[in-house]
């Protein structure tokens, strides 16, 4: 039954956790929308949180997997859900990625969407082999520059972050780096292991056994400050390498057009969970800082990514598909 206005907003909190009754609230779960495939970060984030939040609202949440269309699938169900906050979407930076590598989109961006917080991010990790002559970022900027064309970087697939994180380094050091797309991070390891290709903007979860072992070199990470799960590494920043700052966040949106009282229930609801100490744990162990924002931090990083990817798509010359 449609509610008007201003019993949606009194009744927020019960719309959210369906503690309505039936005769203004059905009884249903609640969906997260994983929109790629199983076993991914994406899908384990989702997977913590969603019991805890589920307490929390007194409802069931069910994680529903939709892969497909590089994340356009699953998020395209969220975008057309009843905008009620009880479907919601585990996405990651490519959220603020994919209009600029579109032509388009079953969805507007920002109009299909209410962000709720965000869950967590963290760095991307520089790492090359450690055959190349270079220990710092400076010396790999120079290795780089003797060698024009010649060197290689591996990406998680076109348009990934990691595929982007390479040509943001590219324009920010005048280097030329020629791009090798693989289907998922850990598809590279094999090839960049042994050499086949150079470097890598890569998780730290993916690479940190192998900086460990001695197989790959850290160069430096590209948040602004360094990472608890390697501090011994230093920003990209500090070494002397500016205009290369990302972050790799991971974060829940709902449909467009939910009640703000329902979105801002959710991400209070959110933020005590992120604030638990064994789901910050459990975070923590994937290479992930928790972090939790207001729906309108979200918001503003998002558009900050959109206009930051999309100068960097530009100035690539990646043509949208």
């Amino acid at each position: 039954m449609r509610l008007l206005p201003a019993l949606l907003a009194a009744t927020a909190l019960t719309a959210v956790v369906g503690a309505a009754s039936a005769q203004t609230q059905p009884s249903r779960p609640m969906r997260l929308v994983v929109p790629l495939a199983p076993g991914g970060t994406n899908d384990t984030l989702g997977r913590i949180v969603a019991g805890p939040l589920a307490e929390r609202l007194g409802q069931q949440i069910v994680v529903d997997n939709r892969p497909g269309g590089n994340s356009q699938i699953g998020s395209a169900i969220v975008a057309r859900a009843v905008p009620d906050g009880r479907t919601l979407l585990i996405m990651g930076a490519g959220h603020a990625i994919n209009p600029s590598l579109q032509k388009t989109l079953p969805y507007d961006t920002e109009r299909d969407f209410a962000p709720v917080s965000l869950v967590g991010g963290g760095p991307y990790l520089l790492v090359i082999h450690p055959s190349v002559a270079a220990q710092t970022p400076k010396e790999f900027v120079a290795w780089l520059k003797a060698r024009p064309g010649k060197a290689s970087y591996a990406s998680a697939g076109v348009g990934n972050p990691t595929h982007l994180a390479g040509e943001l380094f590219k324009s920010a050091t005048g280097t030329d780096m020629q791009h090798v797309p693989y289907k998922g991070g850990n598809a590279v390891l094999p090839d960049l292991l042994a050499g086949r290709v150079t470097a890598f903007f890569s998780s730290i979860t993916t690479s940190q056994v192998h900086v460990q072992a001695g197989k790959l070199r850290p160069l430096g990470v590209t948040t602004a400050k360094r990472s608890p799960f390697m501090p011994e590494v230093p920003t990209l920043a500090e070494s002397g390498i500016a205009g290369v700052e990302i972050d790799a966040w991971y974060g829940i949106l709902t449909t467009g057009k939910t009640p703000r009282a329902i979105v801002n229930r959710l991400s209070a609801e959110l933020g005590h969970v992120l604030a638990e100490p064994a789901t910050r744990e459990t975070i923590v162990k994937q290479g992930i800082t928790p972090r939790s924002t207001t729906t309108d931090e979200f918001a503003a990083l998002i558009k900050s990514d959109m206009a930051k990817w999309a100068k960097v798509v530009r100035d690539a010359g990646i043509q949208p598909e």
